[in-house]
């Protein structure tokens, strides 16, 4: 049987289809979470610079990753929402926003707790920490933007366009260590070479890692319910819906 996906374009097919896959990301997310911060804080060795102090990896790395991708995931939707006009794909770019600035804060905070024990200061301008700062800047501007504008089209394209162009900061933030003689240390996994780290530690910032992809989908998927059921309102599916469940 053949499965036709551009049905689930529509917001009124997407949003009984998200609640049935939140609680299949979501219940895997705590699990992994546990068995991740289980291995980073009982299992791996401590490190022979940093002592315990490094053990804050398996936050930082995971939610820095997370935040930069999340903003390329918002990018591409808000390119498809102004290509194609599609209103499920602005609901889907404006859901991933929150969560992805949630990681970049994380990111900024833990790295400054790293910071003071390893270089001496909470924060120092450095390429990738000043690169990181402007992402948080660019998820907070796109915040601001779609609620100080009423008009939800004028809302998606202003925003839109504002995730594009912060997308090009992305590539900025990862390859300005290796650019810039900075500060910050080089990245420890990479797509070519493998880890240079003790087997527990990256089994830990892996599973860690694939915790925060789970938990993030399901958080999108239930903010974006939320979004459809908001600018859907005056929909009669959504007036039915509500007469269906009281």
């Amino acid at each position: 049987m053949r499965i036709n996906w551009f049905k689930y374009a529509s917001p009124a097919s997407f949003y009984p289809l998200a609640g049935k896959m939140i609680p299949w990301f979501a219940i895997p997310a705590g699990i992994l979470a546990l068995i991740g911060l289980y291995i980073g804080f009982f299992v791996a060795p401590t490190d022979y610079q940093q002592g315990e102090a490094y053990r804050i990896i398996f936050i930082h790395v995971p939610a820095a990753w997370m935040s930069m991708i999340i903003y390329l995931a918002m990018a591409f939707w808000a390119i498809i929402g102004l290509i194609w006009n599609s209103r499920l794909s602005t609901m889907m770019a404006t859901a991933l926003a929150p969560t992805g600035a949630i990681f970049c804060f994380l990111a900024l905070w833990t790295g400054a707790l790293w910071g003071k024990p390893i270089w001496g200061a909470y924060w120092v301008w450095d390429a990738r920490l000043t690169t990181q700062l402007i992402l948080m800047f660019m998820y907070l501007g796109y915040i601001a933007l779609q609620a100080s504008i009423e008009d939800p089209r004028r809302s998606a394209r202003a925003s839109g366009l504002l995730a594009i162009v912060g997308a090009f900061n992305v590539p900025i933030i990862y390859f300005s260590v290796i650019w810039w003689n900075s500060l910050h240390q080089a990245p420890s996994v990479t797509l070519t070479n493998a880890p240079t780290m003790p087997a527990a530690t990256a089994s830990a910032m892996f599973i860690l890692a694939i915790a925060a992809w789970l938990y993030t989908i399901a958080m999108v998927l239930k903010r974006v319910r939320c979004e459809i059921l908001e600018r859907e309102r005056h929909a009669s599916w959504v007036a039915d819906l509500a007469a269906k469940e009281g």
